[in-house]
């Protein structure tokens, strides 16, 4: 199955026609518009910073129904105690930078390149992309996530922490306001075991592109 390159233009292929490994297309830029369409039809960048920009669209797409989160026991004592002050669009370029430097098992940071930073800074400034940030009692950033808006879907990129839960704290306060909201489905992109606990699971990549229409034509939430 053919990997298509990205004109100059802003266009992608149909996503169901992803490579197995659920590569879509290689190339082209990180702006803004493009993220944008991009997120608009399930797919999303992923990629070393030093090698070409690569879109991808799994199958099967990790995602949480917001009613579906499940915390354990000792996160919610954490929550109830309000060990983190919890914000929102606050500090989104703080995060972004958080998320590409601080280490996480398994996952090298660099594809979070500054062309990619500076796209999503700019999706952020058209009220697109949001960050939530967990703050210490000091006042200090110690956790956080960011993702995009596409009607009733967020698509969560990526989280922090640099202190114990605090990027747990932070995704479940994300969850409930998201809820509370109307949106309907949390993408989390791919499976894992940390997700697997908050309440995510798979479904097929046509299902997913089917919700995520779905919420479009709805419009954003109220």
């Amino acid at each position: 199955m053919p990997v298509f390159r990205i004109p100059s233009t802003i266009w992608f292929p149909d996503p169901e026609q992803a490579h197995p490994s659920g590569v879509v297309a290689v190339g082209g830029d990180l702006s803004a518009e493009r993220l944008r369409a991009a997120y608009r039809q399930g797919i999303f960048p992923w990629y070393n910073g030093e090698e070409p920009v690569l879109w991808w669209s799994p199958d099967p797409r990790m995602v949480l129904d917001p009613h579906a989160l499940h915390l354990g026991r000792s996160l919610r004592k954490r929550i109830r105690r309000g060990d983190y002050r919890i914000t929102m669009d606050t500090a989104f370029d703080e995060v972004l930078i958080a998320c590409a430097r601080v280490p996480r098992p398994g996952q090298d940071g660099t594809w979070l390149s500054a062309d990619l930073r500076r796209g999503m800074g700019d999706l952020h400034t058209q009220g697109i992309a949001h960050s939530i940030e967990a703050w210490d009692g000091d006042g200090t950033l110690v956790g956080g996530l960011y993702g995009v808006a596409c009607g009733r879907t967020f698509c969560g990129e990526s989280m922090f922490a640099t202190a114990s839960d605090a990027s747990k704290v932070a995704f479940a306060w994300t969850v409930v306001q998201l809820r509370r909201w109307g949106v309907t489905t949390i993408d989390c992109q791919v499976h894992t075991d940390h997700l697997d606990r908050f309440g995510a699971r798979e479904i097929a990549r046509t299902a997913f592109l089917s919700d995520l229409q779905a919420g479009l034509d709805r419009g954003p939430p109220q």
